[in-house]
């Protein structure tokens, strides 16, 4: 089965096995679970014991401590997300792929890729918020030089605002980007700062003339653009964010409606040298963006006065 067939089916049943938008998680119990230093939220519908991985062993000396102690609860995970001024922030997990049945963790039913972390949580346990997840074809290793382009990760749009239901504020309110315009998504090795760059609503159809969820590897430049182009063209706004061929990018995408099977995707860029996590005014922008936003000034030795309009009422008392 083709991926995209895949992924059509998987947001179809977002709603079904998240009940998203209004439904929300009234009467869900609030389980905390402490790792170490790393406290993650999770909220389960299951009484099953969280499975500990103890004789896990991480191949890779470069792997954060917070990974090493993640990845004994759940060998998926492959980073963490955080979103300041929103409810964005906790562990992500890479979708494992075909699921076969029996498999230890993942339960007695088989499951196609892109499908388990749609209602399931952090330890596998049924919960229909599910978790925030990566797609299976994505690579976000140690290697920067063989990470996927784009990494596209998917989650609910729950009312409470848990999973990336928070998003829906950027399209809400235009102006929420200049209060959280930056993104913070450790992989298990290394924290990268990205900026937004686009919010667009989409079709998840697979019909579609942007299947944005099989475009992970962007490794040439009309397929970069075009994946840019057709963002821009679906954008609710104007970030003015500078993007070019060779910038690593973020989707973030979750449900907008279900009638129309459409999207919200947040797309961002990897930060590049000389800009700050800290100050939006170091990003780069487009130079249609300056050009828009630069107050015209007087030529020389012009006095602004001479050519403004004449007042009819002006000298009136």
């Amino acid at each position: 089965m083709k991926k995209a067939m895949k992924m059509l089916k998987a947001c179809g049943a977002v709603t079904l096995a998240a009940g998203i938008t209004a439904a929300g998680l009234a009467g869900c119990s609030d389980n905390k679970h402490i790792v170490g230093k790393v406290e993650t939220t999770i909220e389960a519908t299951t009484d099953a014991p969280i499975p500990v991985f103890d004789d896990y062993v991480p191949s890779c000396k470069g792997m954060t401590e917070r990974a090493k102690l993640l990845m004994k609860q759940n060998k998926d995970v492959c980073g963490w997300i955080r979103i300041n001024n929103t409810d964005v922030d906790g562990p992500i997990v890479k979708d494992p792929g075909v699921i076969s049945e029996g498999q230890p963790f993942y339960g007695e039913e088989a499951f196609d890729a892109n499908y388990f972390y749609l209602d399931h949580d952090f330890h596998g346990g049924t919960y229909r918020g599910g978790t925030l997840f990566m797609d299976y074809t994505d690579n976000f290793g140690a290697v920067e030089d063989s990470q996927s382009e784009n990494i596209v990760i998917y989650g609910h749009n729950m009312a409470d605002n848990t999973m990336f239901g928070s998003l829906r504020r950027y399209r809400q309110d235009l102006e929420y980007f200049e209060r959280a315009p930056f993104v913070e998504l450790s992989s298990n090795y290394k924290d990268y700062d990205y900026v937004i760059c686009c919010c667009a609503i989409t079709s998840g159809s697979a019909s579609s003339d942007y299947l944005y969820w099989t475009m992970e590897e962007l490794d040439d430049e009309a397929t970069f653009n075009e994946y840019i182009s057709k963002a821009r063209e679906r954008q609710l706004f104007d970030t003015g964010v500078d993007v070019k061929y060779g910038d690593k990018l973020l989707t973030m995408s979750t449900c907008y409606a279900d009638e129309d099977n459409s999207r919200f995707i947040v797309i961002a860029r990897r930060l590049r040298d000389g800009e700050s996590a800290d100050d939006l005014s170091t990003v780069k922008r487009t130079d249609e963006y300056i050009k828009a936003h630069t107050p015209t000034e007087p030529a020389s030795g012009e006095d602004p006065a001479e050519n403004a309009e004449e007042d009819p009422e002006a000298g009136e008392q």
